[in-house]
């Protein structure tokens, strides 16, 4: 009895692929003209060639030639074979030329992305300015970084954009491995490794820090010692009383801080009897005068003619680079 076309087509389904992709095709990688059951499998052959330039991925949507699986027929890419009329992967992308028999993964292509993805479309929007899907979840609800997933993982350096592996948006808008990012974690490390902005609420920690201080006298020598900090959380400079267990920023009450030079404005005076100033910093008190944040080279200028009256000699001359976040 001849077999319906519904058993033809479905001949073989799970019974075929590799480590990454159920599948009963192979396909043919234009770079090289060599057969791998995905390029996947073909990337990771290539990566452990010994010399260097030889090296190289596949660009899936490259791929104009694949052989079935069941009847060993090399054809150009579609989903049902030519000779024996099975489906070489139930999921099919004309734009990818990917197949995988396995829908549990919910696959769909994202034109923005340009790409296919898993876990079903309605679960998933793209986010215009982070330039990759992201789960509902984070719709408005996540802090935009520019192209944040087409970068390597701060962690393993395997690139994230198209990578297999469950990936994390952080508090801060970057993203790593998912895995990565739980290990990092379980070895006490709470810092973004691009940024530093804490990636967990340290609320609890600060509190603490703050009852350790507390209880900690600091020596004579160093109990009224003023030292600059800045802010890894909100990136804002304070002045603060040195202490051995950490410093707690003035504005947002982190003690994710690291110390630095005095943030201090280079001031010249004109012949036209007026001040001026170069780059962007914070310019310290003197006298009566009060601590001034400039952001700006023009509120840099505005903000300076306060201090026409300040005499000559006392210009500051010393400048210390703003730091970016």
């Amino acid at each position: 009895m001849e077999p319906s076309l519904n058993e033809r087509l479905d001949f073989g389904k799970m019974g075929h692929g590799c480590k990454h992709y159920r599948r009963r095709c192979s396909i043919r990688a234009p770079c090289c003209n060599e057969i791998y059951s995905c390029r996947h499998c073909h990337n990771e052959a290539t990566s452990l060639l010994r010399n260097p330039f030889d090296r190289h991925e596949l660009v899936r949507q490259d791929v104009q030639q694949v052989v079935c699986s069941v009847c060993d027929t090399e054809q150009p890419v579609a989903q049902v074979c030519t000779n024996c009329g099975v489906k070489m992967g139930e999921y099919f992308c004309t734009i990818c030329k990917f197949f995988d028999d396995d829908t549990e993964k919910q696959q769909f292509h994202c034109d923005d992305c340009g790409i296919c993805r898993v876990g079903g479309r309605e679960n998933f929007f793209h986010c215009k300015k982070c330039g990759s899907c992201y789960s509902v979840g984070l719709r408005n609800n996540h802090s935009c970084v520019e192209n944040s997933m087409r970068h390597h993982c701060p962690i393993c350096y395997e690139y994230l954009f198209d990578s297999l592996k469950d990936t994390i948006v952080m508090r801060c808008g970057h993203t790593m491995h998912h895995e990565c990012f739980q290990e990092m974690v379980k070895r006490d490390n709470y810092c973004c490794p691009i940024c530093s902005k804490s990636v967990v609420d340290m609320s609890r920690t600060w509190k603490r820090i703050d009852e350790e201080i507390e209880e900690t006298v600091m020596p004579e020598d160093y109990r009224y010692r003023k030292v600059w900090i800045l802010c890894n959380d909100c990136n804002d400079t304070t002045e603060v009383y040195f202490h051995i267990l950490g410093q707690k920023c003035g504005h947002c009450r982190s003690y994710n801080t690291r110390a630095i030079a005095p943030p201090i404005v280079l001031l010249g005076y004109s012949s036209s009897n007026r001040w001026s100033g170069i780059g962007c910093g914070v310019l310290c008190h003197w006298a009566d005068i009060d601590i001034l944040q400039f952001r700006s080279g023009l509120k840099c200028k505005s903000m300076l003619t306060k201090l026409r009256s300040v005499p000559p000699k006392h210009a500051l001359s010393l400048f210390v680079e703003n730091p970016e976040p």
